[in-house]
């Protein structure tokens, strides 16, 4: 195996959860029922944040443990855990970036208990997580997750190796607002991956995880290993500002995927959920307000 290949744990170990783009500390992003803030003030989650948690309690609590037949698994989060102070944006909960810190470590270190420690993190955006990840590998650090040979508790990609299967993850991959188009960049993704494999003689990636969309979307081909298969994650973030200016129609997607080693080959299911759309405001007319008065008259 290549030195730079993780493999999950144990022979036992057959299935690993994806989560993304928590975006802890926006005031759209995911959130614990009350947080303490720095000098003491408390922030409570908002009426939308609330929908976000029940939507991530019952992956955690319902879903995940029915997707992994209740056996160990390993978890990785796939790059934007906080929100930063990004873009000129006035959406975060606090721009001190220690409060975003606490905010993602009471959100994410429960799952360190969930997973027996087998957590990895994969380093996002720099607008979000710092220029050079700095604050996302501090976060790292703080709950626990595996460092990789050099030392670092998040990474830019990751190689892993399960089963006998083979997945790369890393958070980037082109986007697009027109669903038509969400599969192009995954096939392509998944093309160049082949291609730079066999240009250098190595090993094709059976698994290609990205994430960055917010959007779930996945292909699949065959392959001599039966088939190989390229999938973004859904994101823990409603709608920002932003997103209603670049992607006006779609819902926000929350979820996470797994990917299980089967007794041929890997395969993936996903949880996606959209929150729900805003209330209709309906207007009263009487249709037949006009007629009567004709008749008055």
């Amino acid at each position: 195996m290549d030195q730079h290949t993780h493999a999950v744990g144990s022979k036992d170990i057959r299935s690993v959860i994806v989560i993304s783009d928590t975006h802890c500390g926006c005031r759209f992003g995911l959130c614990p029922p009350t947080v303490q803030l720095d000098h003491g003030g408390p922030y409570y989650q908002g009426p939308t944040q609330q929908k976000i948690w029940e939507v991530w309690n019952y992956f955690w609590n319902v879903w995940v443990p029915k997707a992994t037949k209740g056996e160990p698994y390993a978890i990785v989060h796939n790059g934007d855990a906080l929100d930063g102070s990004h873009h000129g944006s006035k959406t975060q909960i606090s721009q001190n970036h220690s409060d975003q810190a606490n905010i993602a470590e009471a959100v994410l270190a429960p799952l360190l208990e969930k997973c027996d420690g087998r957590f990895y993190m994969i380093r996002g955006t720099e607008a979000h997580t710092g220029q050079s990840e700095e604050n996302g590998e501090r976060l790292a650090k703080a709950i626990g997750a595996i460092p990789d040979e050099a030392g670092h508790f998040s990474r830019y990609e990751m190689w892993m190796r399960l089963g006998h299967g083979l997945c790369h993850f890393t958070h980037h991959i082109g986007t697009t607002s027109r669903t038509a188009y969400e599969t192009s960049a995954l096939m392509a993704e998944y093309s160049e991956m082949l291609t730079d494999a066999g240009r250098w003689g190595r090993e094709a990636p059976d698994v290609v995880i990205r994430s960055h969309r917010h959007r779930m979307c996945k292909v699949e081909v065959p392959t001599a290993k039966v088939y190989g298969i390229c999938f973004t994650t859904p994101g823990w973030q409603a709608k920002t500002p932003f997103v209603y200016k670049v992607s006006r129609v779609g819902e926000p997607q929350l979820g996470g995927a797994l990917i299980r080693c089967g007794d041929e080959e890997l395969y993936t299911r996903h949880y996606t959920q959209a929150l729900p759309r805003g209330p209709v405001h309906r207007l009263t007319v009487d249709f037949n307000e006009g007629e009567e008065d004709e008749a008055d008259a």
